[in-house]
């Protein structure tokens, strides 16, 4: 059942030491910088009651404030960015959180309400991730496409950079990735702060492999987007093809 009347905060954490592209958060994208296209994006979701920016960066925090954009300065060490929302959820309460990466301008906001409505409609869940089928040769092999493996009841079993699950029985063999937009309740949040990687999650570098480790059922929910992660500087040419289009 949905509950009405949630206080529900989407928080996009960014950072400016990327080890793939440092500074992209503030790359321009058509004149804006990308963390301010991706908060446009997120305002759009008729789910969430606000958003802020989570940073550890002073130049992210000017370009913020000089933007009108609510931003949450947060400490320089945390190693994911659900790290950094559990951060600013004892900071700021609400009953769900969103986090929402700062690298997917393109993001929809109706993609972002997906995951809000996959949590709040089944109170089993403590966390909701979403995916998207893969279709296309490069993305199944591509490193930087997280790939997901869920069961029959629409769990993650669990997530790989690597090609999975093996298709032994091709015909029968569909492949999703993640969409990297994450709903959470409060207590999930707490936990995955208390909770050292493991081993998985620390080969991977996939933050959501701390919940299916730690034994957490994380819900994954089909969807079908545009948006994509700007990891490399030809992502953000991409990006800003597809944002004129």
């Amino acid at each position: 059942m949905v509950i009405q009347n949630q206080n529900i905060l989407g928080v996009i954490p960014a950072r400016m030491k990327s080890s793939r592209f440092p500074g992209k958060p503030l790359a321009d994208i058509h004149g804006r910088p990308m963390v301010a296209r991706v908060y446009d994006a997120a305002r759009t979701a008729e789910r969430l009651t606000d958003v802020v920016v989570a940073t550890d960066s002073s130049e992210i925090a000017d370009a913020c404030g000089a933007l009108d954009v609510p931003f949450v300065m947060t400490d320089t060490g945390h190693p994911t960015g659900t790290d950094r929302v559990a951060e600013v959820a004892n900071k700021i309460p609400a009953d769900l959180y969103v986090n929402i990466q700062g690298d997917e301008p393109l993001i929809e906001g109706g993609i972002i309400d997906a995951a809000v409505l996959g949590l709040i409609e089944d109170d089993q869940f403590r966390v909701v991730n979403l995916c998207m089928e893969i279709f296309s040769p490069t993305d199944l092999v591509d490193a930087s496409v997280p790939k997901v493996v869920k069961g029959a009841d629409g769990r993650a079993v669990f997530l790989s950079r690597a090609t999975v699950p093996y298709p032994k029985n091709p015909n029968n063999t569909r492949y999703f990735r993640q969409v990297c937009v994450y709903a959470f309740r409060p207590d999930a949040l707490e936990r995955f702060s208390q909770l050292v990687p493991g081993p998985i999650e620390s080969a991977e570098e996939i933050e959501l492999l701390r919940f299916i480790e730690y034994g957490v059922p994380v819900r994954m929910i089909e969807v079908s987007t545009r948006s994509f992660g700007v990891d490399t500087p030809a992502d953000l040419e991409r990006t800003r093809k597809e944002w004129k289009r």
